[in-house]
């Protein structure tokens, strides 16, 4: 194993996303893979049923004792649901891990539009962690709500980035998955230069989890010393394959295949 990802994320107990695709992605690209657990969810293929947060005290000692004795290399944010919850994650981050970089999935909305954060804690999600950020990875929706400039084509998606690129994160990647067309444009800039990544779309139901896997194999190669350019486009082809190659569980929008690289 090269490579040691924190992962501050929520729990998806259909496994499809949160934490359990974390945990499955860091491992499928060879990496190593703590975690702190900052909710529990009852979901699964078809939609979100519960959410139970956990206190943001244990969520701080969580990430502090991974960090006080095994390390990281990178860190990866999922879902963060309250202030609380984001004010807590940011602290820690400041104290225990000034150093290593954090990949920001700011988690909004579920695949199936359920609410994952709480509105009011919007503004402590933009001051506290989006500067902290080497690399924010918003869809379309989470984007806009974060950003404030509509997305309807491709071609705004470049305006987004730079908008979201003055909220202090060191590189912006917004993802083109929800707008209409036969391929599919993510955005990646930085503070000097810029990057289209462009693949045909795919027709698959099996789209669950494709932000929190993006984002975790992204972290990966981070950890693992590839440079940004090189792993965002190493984790897009890891997730394109995820997706031709599920296996096409339940009754909704299934889970990706996270395993595809341990198979010859």
């Amino acid at each position: 194993m090269m490579g040691r990802i924190l992962i501050v994320a929520g729990s998806d107990s259909g496994g499809g996303a949160g934490m359990q695709a974390d945990l499955k992605t860091v491992t499928a690209l060879g990496g190593y893979a703590a975690t702190a657990i900052t909710a529990l969810t009852a979901q699964n293929t078809q939609g979100v049923f519960g959410i139970v947060g956990i206190d943001p005290t244990f969520i701080a000692e969580q990430m502090q004792v991974v960090l006080a004795d095994i390390g990281a290399d990178c860190i990866k944010t999922g879902m963060l649901h309250t202030a609380a919850v984001i004010q807590t994650v940011a602290e820690v981050l400041e104290v225990a891990a000034p150093g290593i970089p954090v990949v920001v999935d700011p988690v909004m909305y579920a695949k199936g539009g359920d609410c994952l954060l709480d509105p009011a804690a919007r503004e402590t999600l933009v001051q506290r962690l989006l500067p902290r950020a080497a690399i924010l990875t918003p869809n379309i929706r989470e984007a806009e709500m974060l950003g404030g400039l509509p997305i309807r084509q491709p071609d705004h998606l470049a305006a987004a980035a730079d908008r979201l690129l003055e909220m202090g994160p060191t590189a912006v990647l917004v993802k083109g998955g929800h707008l209409a067309g036969s391929t599919v444009t993510d955005w990646l800039a930085w503070r000097g230069g810029h990057q289209a990544f462009t693949s045909i779309r795919s027709s698959s139901r099996n789209t669950h989890g494709t932000g929190c896997t993006l984002a975790s194999a992204i972290a990966t190669g981070l950890a693992q010393g590839l440079a940004l350019g090189a792993s965002v486009e190493r984790a897009l082809a890891y997730v394109q394959e995820a997706i031709r190659t599920a296996p096409n569980l339940g009754k909704g929008c299934g889970p990706l295949n996270h395993g595809h690289t341990m198979h010859p």
